[in-house]
Parts: structure tokens; C-alpha cells; sequence
């Protein structure tokens, strides 16, 4: 196994692997989704826990069409989603939801000189708002979300800097950052959800790791 503190370029998951906000996420999808059956928000509520990696926008579309079989163009989606955002804006800037394991081995990276990004499911302008009003977006080197998948954001930081597939890492926290990892051929490690331990390489804790 190679170890964590052997790879050149660290790609970080967000919600869940730097921010405790699943919580705050899983309110948001609740608050905005109040006037629809509350059995079919819930069933929602499962597919969105188990796909912590993929973007509101396909949570969304997949509550309409797959749940309530409904037609859903996209400027509703658009619509849901900005709703969603106002909440998330109100509600993420509060530092004392930065899971501190993960930001100080962030912090210890960047002081060694490791390239680092984050790779998230979360809308990017939103993720760009946070990361500046938390005052870490200073240790990565760009900061990436949706509408593009994440898969298709892993392909984009690779293949526009010319890295090696070997000297690359996504850490994350669900079956989706594991599948964008395998799919683009790096490695990949879990963290902060017990549910993947057997998926891959996981961390319990980035305490005693170089």
C-alpha cells in the first residue's frame, strides 16, 4: 500500500471529509422540498445519504422524475437549487463545523508543498463563497464543484496539469468519490464514513499520518 504521505497531489472531498455539513446539507433538501409528501422527500433523503458525491441538481431531477414521476425542466431545478444555495450560505459559514482532523493535515500538507484541490459535489460558486469566508481556500490550488461531475472534474485537474495517475490521491467520504477515483485510475482513500471501509484504503483519523 502506498502510503498517504507519498502522493504529490491530494484531491479533497468537502462535505463530510473537511466540513461537518451533511447535517446542515440534509436540512436544506427538507426546507426546500416542505410542500411536496413528506414519504417522498424521505425516500429522497436515503438516495441523497447514500450518494453523498453527486451534485443537488441530479438529487433534484432524481426526486421528480425517479420519485414522483413527474416531468422537471431545468429552470425548476435551477430554481430549487438556488433556494438551496441561500440556505447553505446562511448556514456553512460557521468555522466551528471545519472538521479539524482533516483541515490540520491540510494545513501541514501545504506547508510541505503538496498540490491540493478540492473535488466536490457541491455547487462550485457556493463551495468558492464558503471556502473564502472560512479563510481556507489559501492552501489549494483551485477549488471545483458542480454542475460538472465529479468524475469530470478529477479528468480536468489530470489531464490540464499533465500529472501522473501514480502521484495522485482523492480522499472522500462516499461510494461516488470512490467510483470518480477508480474511474479516473487514482487511488483513493475513505474517510469519515464507516459505510466504505471495505471499498478501499481508509483513514480513521489523520492524526498519526505523515
Amino acid at each position: 500500500m502506498q502510503m498517504l504521505d507519498n502522493y504529490k497531489v491530494i484531491l479533497w472531498d468537502f462535505d463530510g471529509v473537511l466540513m461537518d455539513s451533511n447535517s446542515v446539507r440534509d436540512f436544506g433538501f427538507e426546507k426546500v422540498l416542505a410542500n411536496y409528501p413528506k414519504e417522498s422527500v424521505e425516500q429522497l433523503m436515503f438516495f441523497h445519504r447514500d450518494n453523498g458525491g453527486l451534485s443537488r441538481y441530479v438529487k433534484f431531477r432524481y426526486f421528480f422524475e425517479s420519485i414522483l414521476n413527474q416531468k422537471v425542466t431545468d429552470e425548476e431545478i435551477i430554481e430549487l437549487s438556488n433556494e438551496f444555495s441561500i440556505i447553505m450560505r446562511q448556514s456553512l459559514t460557521n468555522p466551528d463545523l471545519i472538521i479539524h482532523d482533516s483541515m490540520n493535515y491540510v494545513k501541514k500538507k501545504y506547508d510541505q508543498g503538496v498540490k491540493m484541490y478540492i473535488v466536490s459535489g457541491s455547487d462550485q460558486i457556493e463551495l468558492r463563497f464558503l471556502c473564502d469566508v472560512l479563510d481556507i481556500s489559501k492552501f489549494f490550488l483551485s477549488i471545483y464543484g458542480s454542475p460538472k461531475s465529479k468524475n469530470e472534474l478529477v479528468r480536468h485537474i489530470i489531464d490540464s496539469n499533465k500529472y501522473s495517475k501514480e502521484e495522485i490521491v482523492l480522499i472522500g467520504d462516499s461510494v461516488n468519490d470512490y467510483e470518480a477515483a477508480r474511474l479516473n485510475k487514482i487511488s483513493f482513500y475513505g474517510f469519515n464514513n464507516s459505510k466504505i471501509t471495505q471499498l478501499d484504503k481508509y483513514i480513521t483519523s489523520f492524526g498519526g499520518m505523515e
